[in-house]
C-alpha cells in the first residue's frame, strides 16, 4: 500500500498503538472531520475497542463510516435473504479509486515522535521464508497462477496435505488479512469459469468463498461462542483437563505421525489444509477427551490465516458441540494411509521416521524388535509411543458424543441455532 501511494505523491503512516491515545491527539492537533474503517468481525477484545472508538467519534462530533467487508452483515436475526445478498455484493461493481485527486498531509517527525506508541516485538518483524509473503502484490501473484494453472488439481487433491499446499488457491491469508476482497476473488473466478476453463473446479472454490462468509456470520450473530459451546447444552459434558496429553498435541509429539506432521508444519509455516485441521481439533477434542477451549488459542496463533469468525465456529462443529453437524472423529492413522500414504508430507515433518519403511512411517508401533534394531529406531526414545489406545478413546468418545446429543437441552439449543443460524426447514 505504501508503494503504491508513493507513486501519487502521498504517504500513508503506518502506527502500532492503542487507538484511543493517537486519536485524541489527532483530534487536539489536527481535528478529525471523518474516521473511515472496514467492518470486523473479531474477537472480544477488538469489539471492546470499536465501542471505545464510538464513544469517542460521538463525543467529538466525528463521522465513522465503515465499509462491509465479506459479505457479512450486522445486525441479522436469521439468515432470511442471506444467500441473496450474498451474491448481490459479490457481484456489484468493484471501486475504482482515484488516486490522481487524492490529498495527503505529512505528519512532523516530532509529532509521530511524541506519539504513545508500542513497537512490534523484533521477533514479528523477521522474514519467515517458510511462510506467505504478505502484500497485495503477492496475493494478486498467488490468486492468478491459482486461475490460470493450480485449479487444475483442485477438486483432486483439497484433502492432501501436501498436494493442496499448491491445489488449493492459499489465498485466505489474503482475505484475512485485506490484501484482497472476496468480492475480487469472487469476480476473478467467475470470469475465469466462464471462459469455460476448468468449471468445475471453479464452481466449487466459489462455493467455498461462499462458505466463508457463512461462518463469519455465525460468529457475528452470536460472538459469545468465543468463549461457551454455541449450543449451551454441551456445557455440562465434562471433559477434565489433561495437560500432559494437550502439551503432547501442542508439541507435535503424540505418537500418531500424521498429528504430529500437521501440527509441526503448522507452526513453521503458518498453513494446513481444512481437512488436517479438522483431524487436529477432531483428535484433540475427541481421541484425547479435551475440552475445545484447551486448544482454541493455541491453533489461532498458529494460523497465518486467522479469522475468528471462521476459526471459532469450526473449531466447535469438528469437536462436535453444535448438536445440528454430522460428528467426525478422524481417525489419524486412517487419513495419513488415504491422503499421505507415501509418507511423503510425514517424512518431511516428522524427519526421525524418514529412515523407516513407508508403512511404518505410517503405523511406527508395527515394528518389530527386529526391524526396529535394523533401523536404528527404538519407539518412545526416537520417536514418542502413541499417547493413547486410538481405538478405545474413540469409542469413548463417540458413546460420550452421542449421548450428550440425546439431552433435551441440546436437542432444545439445536433447534434455536437452525432457527437464527440456518435456512428455514433445515434438520439436525
Amino acid at each position: 500500500m505504501q508503494a503504491k501511494l508513493e507513486t501519487h505523491g502521498l504517504q500513508l503512516h503506518i502506527l502500532y498503538a492503542d487507538p484511543l491515545p493517537v486519536l485524541r491527539q489527532l483530534q487536539e492537533t489536527y481535528g478529525i472531520a471523518c474516521l473511515y474503517s472496514h467492518i470486523e468481525t473479531g474477537l472480544a477484545i477488538t469489539y471492546r475497542r470499536d465501542l471505545a472508538v464510538a464513544d469517542f467519534c460521538r463525543e467529538n462530533g466525528i463521522r465513522w463510516r465503515e465499509f462491509q467487508q465479506q459479505g457479512v452483515r450486522r445486525g441479522r436475526k436469521n439468515r432470511e435473504r442471506w444467500s441473496q445478498e450474498w451474491y448481490a455484493q459479490m457481484t456489484a461493481p468493484l471501486a475504482q479509486p482515484n488516486f490522481h485527486r487524492a490529498k495527503g498531509i505529512s505528519l512532523p517527525k516530532t509529532f509521530l515522535e511524541n506519539l504513545p506508541q508500542a513497537p512490534l516485538p523484533q521477533a514479528w518483524q523477521e522474514n519467515n521464508p517458510l511462510m506467505q509473503p504478505g502484500g497485495e502484490d503477492p496475493a494478486q501473484r498467488y490468486l492468478q497462477s491459482f486461475l490460470r494453472d493450480r485449479v487444475r488439481h483442485y477438486n483432486q487433491h483439497i484433502s492432501k496435505p501436501s498436494l493442496s499446499r499448491s491445489s488449493c488457491s492459499r489465498l485466505s491469508p489474503y482475505l484475512a488479512w485485506g490484501n484482497l476482497s472476496m468480492r475480487q476473488v469472487y469476480q476473478a473466478a467467475e470470469a475465469r469459469r466462464k471462459s469455460g476453463f476448468q468449471a468445475r473446479n471453479l464452481v466449487n472454490f466459489q462455493s467455498r468463498l461462499r462458505w466463508h462468509c457463512h461462518f463469519i456470520q455465525k460468529f457475528e450473530m452470536e460472538d459469545q461462542m468465543e468463549f461457551r459451546c454455541v449450543n449451551q447444552g454441551f456445557e455440562k459434558m465434562e471433559k477434565p483437563l489433561d495437560s500432559a496429553k494437550v502439551e503432547a498435541w501442542k508439541e507435535g509429539r503424540t505418537g500418531f505421525p500424521l498429528v504430529d506432521a500437521c501440527m509441526r508444519c503448522l507452526k513453521e509455516t503458518g498453513y494446513l489444509n481444512f481437512r488436517m485441521r479438522a483431524m487436529l481439533v477432531s483428535f484433540l477434542t475427541h481421541h484425547l477427551l479435551q475440552d475445545w477451549r484447551h486448544g482454541v488459542a493455541h491453533l489461532a496463533r498458529y494460523f497465518l490465516d486467522f479469522e475468528p469468525g471462521i476459526h471459532f465456529p469450526q473449531f466447535q462443529m469438528q469437536a462436535g458441540v453444535t448438536g445440528i453437524n454430522t460428528v467426525r472423529i478422524y481417525n489419524p492413522v486412517k487419513q495419513a494411509e488415504d491422503h499421505d500414504p507415501e509418507a511423503v508430507f510425514i517424512s518431511k515433518w516428522v524427519p526421525e521416521l524418514a529412515q523407516l519403511p513407508i508403512p511404518y512411517r505410517l503405523k511406527p508401533w508395527e515394528l518389530s524388535p527386529i526391524e526396529a534394531s535394523l533401523y536404528q529406531f527404538q519407539l518412545g526414545s526416537s520417536y514418542p509411543a502413541p499417547i493413547i489406545d486410538l481405538e478405545k478413546a474413540a469409542k469413548i468418545a463417540r458413546d460420550q458424543i452421542w449421548s450428550a446429543q440425546k439431552m433435551p437441552e441440546v436437542q432444545q439449543e439445536a433447534k434455536r441455532i437452525l432457527r437464527k443460524h440456518t435456512l428455514p426447514n433445515r434438520q439436525p
